[in-house]
């Protein structure tokens, strides 16, 4: 069975390809964005099982389907709200949430197993449409507690989130840092893509708040901001090509 996992959080999708392949899976190719999953098919041959992540660093998975249109059966891996999850199985499509268990991933293949049911049988059209209705609503504003006080603080005003010694922080251009009670992996999600990127898994960057970018070593870009300043801002390797694509929508 070719199975190819489509996922732009590198841990995440080693993560899975680990829990397949002690399954007894070969996974063919590991893709991070649409743009390279969409080379991917045009130069190899379809795969019979598709793990795909909902959002990926350079657009949402249906923009590869709506261009290839495989007929390879689909299981997404989302980290969103149980009423969209539903709409997905209604439609007969598997989904695995997020963080995967290996119960919930043995039974979505053995569903497949005994299926084997193409993407080419579902409505896809409509569960784009959905998806782009209930989720792509992004946060727009973060209300922090200052002793007694209330601050709120727009996404405009933010150049970027990162955490440090397990607390997560915002980072204002009013020179505040501020600390979080969510982490890092829960507040991508409520992001917009448009406007925010997460450059390595302690950072996550506003668009207009970078003021330069640099080369640097082992093949990544070293990022400065406007007002913070840190030696985390290192565009990981593996998020690199994402990262170029992101500044040149």
């Amino acid at each position: 069975m070719k199975i190819l996992i489509i996922e732009d959080e590198l841990p995440s999708a080693r993560f899975l390809q680990r829990k397949l392949e002690a399954l007894g899976y070969t996974v063919s190719a590991v893709l991070q964005t649409v743009e390279e999953s969409i080379e991917w098919f045009l130069s190899n041959t379809e795969p019979d099982l598709l793990f795909m992540d909902i959002q990926l660093a350079d657009g949402i998975s249906f923009d590869i389907l709506e261009q290839i249109k495989p007929n390879s059966a689909i299981i997404f891996t989302t980290a969103f709200d149980e009423y969209l999850l539903r709409a997905f199985k209604q439609n007969s499509i598997d989904y695995l949430l997020k963080p995967i268990e290996d119960e919930e991933l043995e039974n979505a293949i053995e569903k497949f197993i005994q299926y084997r049911r193409p993407s080419a049988q579902f409505d896809l059209a409509s569960l784009e449409a959905l998806f782009k209705h209930t989720v792509q609503t992004y946060k727009e504003r973060f209300m922090i507690k200052i002793g007694q006080s209330l601050k709120v603080i727009t996404t405009r005003q933010i150049e970027c989130f990162y955490s440090e010694n397990k607390g997560t922080y915002l980072y204002s251009n009013e020179n505040g840092n501020y600390l979080l009670d969510q982490t890092l992996d829960a507040l991508t999600p409520q992001l917009s893509p448009k406007d925010f990127f997460r450059i390595n898994r302690s950072t996550i960057v506003q668009f207009d708040a970078i003021k330069n970018i640099a080369i640097h070593s082992n093949a990544r870009l070293k990022i400065y901001l406007k007002h913070y300043e840190s030696d985390e801002l290192i565009v990981s390797r593996e998020k690199v090509a994402a990262f170029r694509n992101w500044l040149d929508k």
